[in-house]
């Protein structure tokens, strides 16, 4: 895909829409070494936290993705468009546990330009994001009881906020 770098000031997509919009895949490990997961996500943000561009993500503990947040200092936000529903649905349905799902979905994985998860290449938009902090979501914390329907099993999400240190896009987030 015909990607090019997109400074983080020029970067325009409605941060609501976002999520439904796009196909979203969260991708975390080391590319170079071979050792990385994806999953598709639903939930996150964008904004400014600490004076720094910051994407935040979600993941449950049971992931396996879980286990390369973990480890690994460093994730992508991918955006796919319609064309690759199939492709995100594989990698949301699937544990990477149990054999090669980016595989299975058709996609390319390739390297980032500045930390060490991977990009795909068929993304119409990735953002690389080095993390800077991560905590477990607190059911004491939620002011709102009515989320707790969204945790049957108590298995709540790990938050990650990674700064933004590139992006790059194709199509509309150019």
């Amino acid at each position: 895909m015909n990607r090019i770098p997109i400074p983080l000031e020029k970067l325009v997509f409605g941060p609501f829409d976002f999520w439904s919009d796009y196909g979203i895949v969260l991708a975390a490990g080391d590319h170079a070494a071979g050792r990385f997961n994806a999953m598709a996500i639903g939930w996150g943000g964008f904004g400014n936290m600490w004076g720094r561009p910051i994407a935040h993500v979600v993941v449950r503990p049971v992931r396996y993705t879980h286990e390369f947040m973990e480890a690994f200092d460093s994730f992508t936000v991918c955006a796919f468009g319609k064309e690759h529903r199939e492709a995100v649905q594989i990698l949301g349905g699937r544990s990477g546990r149990h054999g090669d799902k980016i595989a299975a979905a058709g996609l390319t994985p390739i390297p980032s330009t500045q930390i060490k998860a991977p990009g795909f290449e068929e993304a119409q938009l990735i953002l690389e994001c080095r993390q800077i902090y991560r905590s477990r979501l607190d059911p004491q914390g939620f002011l709102d009881r009515a989320i707790d329907k969204h945790y049957p099993q108590k298995d709540y999400h790990s938050i990650y906020y990674g700064e933004v240190v590139a992006a790059f896009g194709a199509g509309p987030f150019r």
